[in-house]
């Protein structure tokens, strides 16, 4: 699938417990002319139910792009992130760490696990919202996304 917009929905898996966050993201995303799908799930337990389509998630659509915060309740981003990457059928779905973090040690082991970038969410709002369209312009419309394997 390109990133192009045309042909069908990008499908963007969102791994977060913060509500306000997921209210930014999911304006920023939804807005435009893009065909983008966002799904949500609060902690890394659940983000790992959903990619292996587990319980209540049998059926969902493999997400094209993963947007993962790292600090969640039940299980961190970065253990989320390591599952990802030992999973022949999940690890080349894209992930970006969309986090509060700035600590050296974390961006490195995020890198050391493969992510795809590493985002540290601003605390102001018009930054955020201009860092999500960012990711948004380059993820969903310039880069060339995996092809979904449903």
């Amino acid at each position: 699938m390109s990133g192009s917009g045309a042909g069908p929905e990008v499908q963007v898996l969102l791994v977060e417990d913060n509500p306000d966050d997921v209210v930014l993201v999911r304006e920023t995303l939804l807005e435009g002319s893009l065909t983008c799908k966002l799904h949500v799930v609060p902690d890394g337990f659940e983000a790992m139910n959903y990619l292996r389509r587990d319980g209540a998630y049998a059926g969902v659509p493999r997400p094209d792009l993963l947007l993962l915060d790292l600090k969640m309740p039940k299980k961190g981003g970065l253990e989320v992130l390591a599952e990802i990457k030992a999973d022949e059928e999940l690890r080349r779905i894209p992930v970006i760490v969309l986090t509060t973090s700035e600590s050296p040690e974390e961006i490195l082991a995020a890198y050391d696990l493969h992510a795809s970038c590493y985002v540290t969410k601003p605390a102001d709002l018009a930054e955020f919202n201009r860092v999500m369209k960012t990711i948004k312009d380059f993820c969903l419309t310039i880069v060339k996304l995996p092809s979904r394997e449903d």
